[in-house]
C-alpha cells in the first residue's frame, strides 16, 4: 500500500509517500519532503496566514514532484491520499485540502482527512509498533499545548489544553521581546545551553503549575518577561543567556508537572510526546529523568527532531491507521478548530 500525504496546517508544506506492508504493519518511508517558510517568517517576525497560504500554493506542485521523484514512483501507484484538514490556520489548511481533493477526484484515489494533533501523536508508531495503552499524549507546539488520554488509537479524551498562548508561541514571543529573532524556540534553547546553568535574578512565574486541572497558560509568562526586560538597562549577552535559560526552564517545569500528574492519575503505561517543542533536548532529558525516578515502568516515546515539527510523514502514518475512514473528496472540509475527540 502506498500512501501520499499532504500537510499545510501552518507554514510548512509537507508531502510524504509511505509504503505499508498491510500484513505486517511495517512502514517503509519512500519520501518525506518539506518546503519550509522559516526565511519568510524571519523576514516578518512570525507567520502571517495569508502569506503562508500563498507560499503553500507555490510550494505544493514542486514539492509533490520532488516527493514522487524521491520515492521513484508515480500517482498511478498511490492507493490512498491522507490530508490534514485541521486544526490549524484555515487559509493554509484549505490550500492542502483543495490540492488533495483535486488529486483524489482527477486520479480516482481514495482520500482520508487527518487530524493534525493526532498526527503528532501517531508519528511515534513509525518506529514503535508496540506502544501500550492507556497512554498519555502531550502535544506541544507553536499552536497547541494539549494533554490527551489515549485509550487506543482513535479513542481520545482531552484532559487539558492551553487557555491562551501555546508553549511554542510563548517561546517565539519571549524571543522577540529579547530581540533574539525567529523562530524563538531553537534560539532560546541554544542560548540556554550556553548559560552554563546560570539563572537570571529575574525569577519568572510558572503559570498554573499548582492548579489541580491539566490546563496551561503561558501568556502571563510572556508578560513577566516583558516587564523584567524593561527593567534591564544594559542587555548584555550574558543577560540574554540567563533569561533564555529561565524562560526555557519555566516552560519545562509546567509541562512536566502537569503531564506527569496525568500519567499517575490515569495509570498510563506509556507517555507519548509530539509537536515542534519536543525537539527541545532539555525538555526530553528532564522528562526522561523524571519518569525514570518516579515512574520507571512507564515507557517514554518522543519522535526524532525532524518528525517533531510539522511534516507529511506524520499525516501518512495517521492516514494508515484511519484508512477505513475514507470519504468522498467532495465532503472534506478544512476546520481550523478541529478537535481530536
Amino acid at each position: 500500500m502506498h500512501i501520499l500525504s499532504i500537510e499545510t496546517s501552518c507554514d510548512d508544506t509537507g508531502i510524504a509517500i509511505l509504503e505499508v506492508n498491510e500484513k505486517t504493519g511495517d512502514f517503509n518511508v519512500l519520501a518525506n519532503v518539506i518546503a519550509s517558510q522559516i526565511e519568510l517568517g524571519k523576514k516578518y517576525g512570525g507567520v502571517y496566514p495569508i502569506m503562508a497560504k500563498r507560499a503553500h500554493e507555490i510550494n505544493l506542485p514542486p514539492t509533490l514532484e520532488t516527493a514522487l521523484n524521491q520515492a521513484k514512483t508515480s500517482l498511478k501507484e498511490i492507493n490512498l491520499i491522507a490530508v490534514t484538514n485541521g486544526p490549524g490556520l484555515e487559509p493554509c489548511l484549505w490550500v492542502g485540502v483543495n490540492f488533495a481533493k483535486n488529486l483524489s477526484s482527477t486520479r480516482n484515489i481514495p482520500i482520508v482527512p487527518v487530524n493534525h494533533v493526532e498526527s503528532h501523536i501517531l508519528v511515534n508508531f513509525l518506529d514503535n509498533k508496540n506502544i501500550k495503552f492507556p497512554a498519555i499524549g502531550l502535544v506541544v507546539s507553536g499552536g497547541h499545548t494539549q494533554i490527551t488520554l489515549i485509550n487506543k488509537i482513535g479513542d481520545y479524551k482531552i484532559l487539558g489544553e492551553t487557555r491562551d498562548d501555546a508553549a511554542g508561541e510563548c517561546f517565539d514571543k519571549c524571543a522577540k521581546i529579547l530581540g533574539l529573532g525567529y523562530p524563538g524556540g531553537p534560539i532560546i534553547a541554544k542560548l540556554a545551553d550556553k548559560s552554563v546553568g546560570c539563572r537570571t535574578s529575574h525569577r519568572l512565574p510558572r503559570p498554573m503549575i499548582g492548579t489541580k486541572d491539566y490546563d496551561f497558560s503561558f501568556s502571563g509568562l510572556k508578560t513577566a518577561v516583558l516587564y523584567a526586560d524593561r527593567k534591564v538597562i544594559k542587555k548584555t549577552a550574558q543577560y540574554k543567556k540567563e533569561m533564555a535559560a529561565e524562560i526555557q526552564q519555566a516552560i519545562i517545569d509546567v509541562l512536566i508537572k502537569k503531564t506527569i500528574r496525568a500519567v499517575k492519575d490515569f495509570n498510563a503505561k506509556s507517555l507519548i510526546l509530539g509537536g515542534g517543542v519536543t525537539a527541545n533536548q532539555e525538555l526530553k532529558k528532564q522528562f526522561k529523568e523524571k519518569l525514570e525516578k518516579e515512574l520507571p515502568n512507564t515507557k517514554f516515546f518522543v519522535p526524532k527532531p525532524a518528525l517533531s515539527t510539522d511534516n507529511g510523514l506524520m499525516v501518512a502514518v495517521a492516514g494508515y491507521f484511519h484508512k477505513k475512514n475514507t470519504v468522498s473528496w467532495s465532503k472534506i472540509q478544512a476546520d481550523g478548530n478541529l478537535r481530536i475527540e
